[in-house]
């Protein structure tokens, strides 16, 4: 039976396996491709090298309908139009050697002028904050500013009905605990979260009442056709967590659960939850699975104790990976007989039963050989057939 590519990815998340593994760039934030990588690649496969930046911070390329037709790839990204009032937003342009920009939080972002490959933080709007107060009183965004739903249902409509693809509903900001940690500064807020739990409930509970607002009103607008909900919070580094479980479940996992739990709550069908969460993260996917995600990506397999195999016979019935399929080292540093090796080997893994979309971990960076990146993809055609 051939499926199109929403009942493919819809047979997928329901761990039923469909003609064969769903393919994915660009479908999340988190799944994307670099500018320079995807115009590297149009160039190799003799595409137009003409591409459009998708998000200025990350360099993150529109994977366009040219490649996604081309490629095969089954999901593409539902998100928000630009808000109409932009807040604090502005581009500084250069300043000194760095190209500097602030977002509508007030976040301060900049990357170089020279050798620049994506934009690192440098200023913090909730720096010197100490108080309760001090959050309330800050002028937030808008999370229901009607500019961001502009034409939002006939796009899902398009993708779900004209082209028949799945589709991630993108969302309006990046996850919680790392919004929250990028608000204060990483040193402040890991020692609020001993010294000053009382302003980490606060901003918690500030970022999680926008989530909410914003995702509410998308759910509202798109009815039964809601499907992949975007969510996000890096909890590991490359050999442990960030902070002690007991921290992360005291602390940050119950507004991960009270979200999700809403996000359930609302939806007017099935919905899946798709969270991203970088490092080695494997002590927290039962409490993930308790908070109700569905969905764990990127699954970062040269991280300690990522290992695909272990986890699907854990987890392999409760969670779909989307990721996983190439050790990013690899994919960029190898050559393309090892990316074959290395793809294979996690599609042998992570691919029986469904339950597995194929992805890259996290975004192809732009010094991704476009070679390796059609090593990955014909390994994928090759032997990602049930």
């Amino acid at each position: 039976m051939e499926y199109n590519s929403f009942e493919r990815v819809k047979a997928a998340l329901q761990h039923q396996e469909p003609d064969r593994v769903p393919f994915d760039i660009g479908g999340a934030a988190v799944t994307g491709i670099n500018i320079n990588a995807l115009r590297n690649l149009k160039t190799l496969l003799g595409m137009s090298e003409e591409v459009e930046l998708w998000d200025r911070v990350t360099q993150l390329a529109k994977t366009g309908d040219d490649i996604v037709e081309k490629l095969g790839i089954d999901v593409k990204n539902v998100g928000p139009e630009a808000p109409s009032s932009p807040g604090p937003a502005k581009d500084l342009g250069l300043v000194d050697d760095h190209y500097r920009i602030i977002d509508e939080f007030g976040i301060g972002w900049q990357m170089p002028k020279d050798e620049g490959h994506y934009y690192d933080l440098y200023h913090h709007p909730l720096a010197n904050a100490e108080s309760i107060k001090d959050i309330e009183n800050y002028s937030w965004p808008d999370p229901l500013d009607p500019a961001r739903f502009l034409g939002l249902k006939d796009r899902v409509e398009k993708v779900v009905f004209q082209e028949k693809k799945a589709y991630v509903m993108g969302r309006m900001s990046a996850g919680m605990w790392e919004h929250a940690i990028w608000m204060t500064g990483y040193n402040k807020f890991f020692m609020d979260m001993i010294q000053n739990e009382k302003l980490i409930h606060a901003i918690m509970e500030k970022i999680l009442e926008l989530k909410m607002k914003y995702w509410g009103r998308y759910l509202e607008i798109v009815g039964k056709n809601a499907m992949v909900v975007s969510a996000a919070d890096d909890l590991g580094s490359q050999n442990g967590l960030l902070v002690s479980l007991d921290m992360y479940k005291k602390l940050i996992w119950p507004y991960h659960r009270r979200l999700f739990e809403f996000l359930k709550k609302k939806a007017k069908d099935k919905l899946y939850i798709f969270f991203h969460n970088d490092g080695a993260i494997m002590e927290t996917v039962p409490l993930l699975i308790e908070a109700g995600i569905d969905i764990l990506n990127p699954f970062q397999v040269n991280c300690k104790g990522m290992d695909t195999g272990k986890f699907k016979k854990e987890f392999g019935k409760d969670l779909t990976i989307w990721g996983g399929s190439c050790d990013a080292r690899i994919l960029e540093f190898g050559n393309p007989e090892e990316v074959r090796i290395e793809t294979k080997k996690r599609i042998h893994d992570l691919a029986p039963g469904g339950g597995f979309i194929f992805a890259s971990i996290h975004i192809i960076q732009g010094g991704v050989p476009p070679e390796n990146i059609i090593a990955w993809w014909e390994t994928l055609q090759e032997f990602g057939r049930y």
